[in-house]
């Protein structure tokens, strides 16, 4: 395999290194390494934790633990004798946060060939020995990657935010309660597969604070649940991915860790084994430090996935409780693959929208727009009275962005703007525009007609829209409106309408005074869209100087605040409320 590059890098860029890029390589010896001469996946994450640990410490100044933990998900083994390359940076300083990206590169020094083998986001906090927390200094991204990470680190943290909310809300839902434990003949009872270990924390366990050291915990819960997960099996597995997971609270050299595991359900190929860790001391109660979810397979010679058996679960209501809430993530862990964790060009255009995956699909659309916004390669078509339209053309798909400054606040501009009903007011495109649904105060559903163009046989188009606006995070980013496609079974294809797709567009609104916004409209052109700026593209008219010139106008004669009726839909948006939810801890 080849190396690794930074896809967002591009040619000829200079190589900048980040004040707070920490690398570690470390050879795979075989006392790294579990029975399959594979390096353990506990030893790995010892590895990410203290690699990241040092990262963030460099941008603090002071100690810093681990908060929580993303979804890892581990494409490749690592073997012995070969090269685990480790990079950690920040990518965002928030209040007394921050969020630090981690890179896991396996080098083979006999053939120099490289491969990824996960990407992990984690969260530390900063800890003062006097105890109180550090102001953090905010981070400023140098790089068009750097930019892209820091953007997007916001939305990332928005997720870990409602994370048990939207568990909760699967758990509730009706179809969630009416699943039956499925009876099985040689169904594998859960209680088999539990595992009891207690570890007693002496100093080597500890890092430079003196508490017990993060990925210290993390290996020894990874130990426990491979033995559970051996036990439902009888063979070795193989761990393919760790759920989201929190500390709780700190442990200390001297303490009695007691770490719990066993199998919640048992799907057709993978397993989901859950992990308690408590601690105590003495006499004193248990202490809970940290709950993870870790998914197994076993792979058969070929590196195939085997079926597996059936689980039985404990028959108090706490296993059945468990069985469903495996359920419930499993339907998560497929939202995050197929609608986060893939790049734009490899998500289906209309993903089926529901409150399950709500959150997600929202991250992916506000994440693809600032995405798009932070590309450096934007080419200058055409300018007329400073309406610009640049395009972007990148792995055959074809992108435009017109940019104009409006005498507006940019507060004003985003509250405008964000309401698409009133689009229809200054732009002919837009023909009629509905909402469907608010789902909240920052994500809404419309269904918009276009007019009929010609390679569609006259006929007028819909389109069903996600709309997520966001306002700045900090000083220095933008406001943001972000469009996308889903599909409603609500709102089926009609007769008489050609049903349009939306890759990624919205308005990007800078502050350039108390009074005046940049304003950037983005556009990755689908081949319903691209009829309609064709010919601004091709030099043959200026239809969009008029369209936003109109649009900066309506903007102006909305520069004040209308009368609460006349209100967007979404206009119970805080702006101070949401700041501080990004911005708290």
């Amino acid at each position: 395999m080849s190396r690794p590059q930074d896809e967002l890098a591009e040619e000829g860029e200079e190589v900048f290194r980040n004040l707070t890029e920490v690398k570690k390589s470390q050879i795979v010896m075989p006392c790294h390494a579990n029975h399959r001469q594979e390096l353990s996946v506990g030893q790995l994450l010892k590895w990410m934790d203290s690699t990241a640990c040092l990262s963030a410490e460099r941008h603090a100044g002071c100690p810093c633990v681990t908060a929580s933990v993303d979804d890892i998900h581990f494409e490749h083994t690592i073997g012995v004798g070969q090269v685990v390359n480790i990079k950690a940076k920040v990518n965002r300083a928030f209040n007394t946060s921050m969020e630090v990206g981690i890179v896991v590169n396996c080098e083979d020094l006999f053939s120099d060939s490289h491969w990824r083998v996960c990407q992990a986001f984690a969260t530390f906090v900063t800890q003062r020995t006097t105890g109180g927390k550090v102001q953090l200094r905010p981070l400023v991204p140098c790089t068009q990657a750097e930019q892209v990470e820091h953007s997007l680190a916001a939305e990332r943290r928005r997720m870990r935010l409602v994370h048990a909310d939207i568990m909760k809300d699967l758990l509730t839902n009706r179809a969630f309660q009416q699943v039956e434990v499925q009876e099985a003949e040689k169904a594998v009872p859960a209680e088999r597969t539990q595992v009891e270990s207690v570890e007693l924390v002496l100093p080597p366990h500890a890092n430079h604070q003196v508490n017990t050291f993060g990925g210290q915990i993390m290996a020894w819960m990874e130990n426990v649940a491979t033995i559970a997960a051996s036990r439902l099996c009888n063979a070795h597995p193989t761990l393919r991915s760790i759920d989201m997971f929190h500390f709780r609270g700190p442990s200390q050299v001297g303490d009695r860790l007691v770490l719990k595991a066993i199998v919640n359900n048992a799907f057709k190929n993978s397993m989901e084994v859950g992990v308690c860790a408590e601690a105590y001391q003495g006499e004193e109660p248990l202490r809970h430090i940290n709950s993870a979810f870790m998914i197994f397979e076993v792979c058969d010679r070929d590196g195939k996935p085997c079926t597996l058996p059936k689980i039985q679960p404990e028959p108090l209501v706490r296993g059945r409780r468990r069985y469903q809430e495996a359920i419930a993530r499993k339907k998560i862990r497929l939202d995050r693959k197929y609608i986060i964790s893939c790049k734009q060009t490899e998500v289906p255009l209309s993903v089926p929208w529901d409150l399950s995956n709500q959150v997600y699909l929202s991250y992916n659309n506000v994440s693809a727009l600032k995405m798009l916004a932070t590309r450096n390669n934007w080419v200058l078509n055409s300018e007329k009275n400073k309406v610009s339209l640049y395009t972007l053309e990148q792995k055959q798909v074809l992108s435009f962005k017109i940019e104009f400054e409006a005498d507006v606040p940019a507060e004003r501009a985003f509250m405008v703007l964000s309401d698409l009903g009133k689009r229809v007011e200054w732009d002919p495109n837009y023909e009629r525009c509905e909402l469907i649904r608010k789902v909240d105060d920052d994500d809404f559903l419309y269904r918009v007609v276009t007019p009929s163009i010609s390679n569609q046989g006259g006929m007028v188009q819909d389109f069903i829209l996600l709309a997520s606006r966001r306002p700045p995070c900090d000083s220095g980013d933008p406001y943001v409106i972000a469009l996308r496609s889903v599909t409603l079974p609500t709102h089926p294809p009609t007769e008489g309408y050609n049903r349009g797709e939306v890759l990624c567009a919205g308005f990007s609104i800078m502050e350039v005074s108390n009074t005046v916004s940049k304003i950037s409209y983005f556009n990755q052109a689908s081949p319903e869209v691209l009829p309609y700026i064709s010919t601004d593209i091709a030099g043959l008219s200026s239809s969009f100087y008029s369209t936003f010139c109109t649009c900066s106008t309506f903007l102006q004669d909305n520069r004040d605040n209308p009368n609460p009726k006349d209100q967007p839909p979404s206009s119970t948006l805080n702006k101070e409320h949401l700041q501080q939810t990004f911005l708290g801890r």
